[in-house]
């Protein structure tokens, strides 16, 4: 999976919070407090989701929202398992009831917005990114404009990704998806300079990994830049010997 990938993935990840209630298959046991009731099976049907088993997932988020049928992180979670049972028009409609009944709510339409891009319907995610952006409560606006530009790069749209990724930036400057997205899109333009500029600002507060540092070395090949090229080799071989990278660049010579 590409950096891209994976961090528009992360954004689907915000609704699966750890369930607080038991593992077993049966039902949790009813209770009066159909809110409370509405919570227990839609953190049961969470931790279904999250450990891949869709159908039981499926099953206990519809049956929190007979509980309450306006649970918008219901809706949302209901609608990736629609997604991953391959069923669009249901999870389609559920997350678009997921962000009619909680339209402030910042992790729904994220989540939404992410559906739509991997759906290809890029004007539509950028839309509800925007809703997310400017959403006042939102404190941490650089996560959704960092998403809103990957899914511009996915579009294509690199000039739009770059004025996503920047405005990232000017919110938190040490941002680090968003500096290795900089990175990325420069050495696509073609840019390679530029590209090891945001690296090393990512480099420069950021932990280290096999896939940054084989970027690096790429980079560095790219410009000329022979010892600085082998220097992040030795680094990759030294601290990730295991690695997928390791063994392309132990084949590479």
């Amino acid at each position: 999976m590409t950096n891209r990938a994976k961090l528009l993935a992360s954004g689907l990840a915000v609704l699966l919070v750890s369930a607080c209630v038991s593992t077993s298959s049966g039902p949790p046991v009813r209770t009066e407090d159909t809110a409370e009731a509405a919570n227990q099976y839609y953190s049961l049907g969470a931790r279904y989701y999250r450990n891949g088993q869709y159908e039981l997932a499926r099953d206990r988020l519809k049956h929190a929202l007979t509980f309450d049928p306006k649970l918008a992180i219901a809706h949302s979670v209901l609608a990736l398992t629609y997604q991953a049972l391959d069923v669009p028009r249901l999870a389609e409609e559920h997350f678009e009831l997921a962000v009619r009944f909680e339209p402030k709510n910042i992790s729904v339409r994220n989540t939404y917005a992410v559906y739509l891009c991997q759906q290809r319907e890029f004007d539509k995610a950028r839309a509800q990114f925007e809703r997310v952006i400017n959403n006042p409560e939102n404190d941490d606006p650089e996560v959704m404009l960092t998403n809103a530009g990957v899914c511009m790069v996915q579009k294509p749209a690199p000039a739009e990704a770059e004025t996503y990724f920047r405005r990232a930036l000017s919110e938190k400057p040490g941002y680090g998806e968003a500096l290795l997205q900089m990175a990325l899109l420069k050495r696509q333009a073609g840019d390679q300079l530029s590209a090891r500029a945001f690296l090393q600002r990512y480099l420069g507060s950021n932990p280290s990994s096999a896939a940054i540092l084989y970027l690096a070395v790429q980079i560095e090949k790219d410009i000329g830049n022979a010892r600085a090229s082998t220097d992040y080799t030795h680094q990759l071989l030294r601290d990730f010997p295991t690695s997928e990278e390791a063994r392309r660049l132990m084949e590479a010579g």
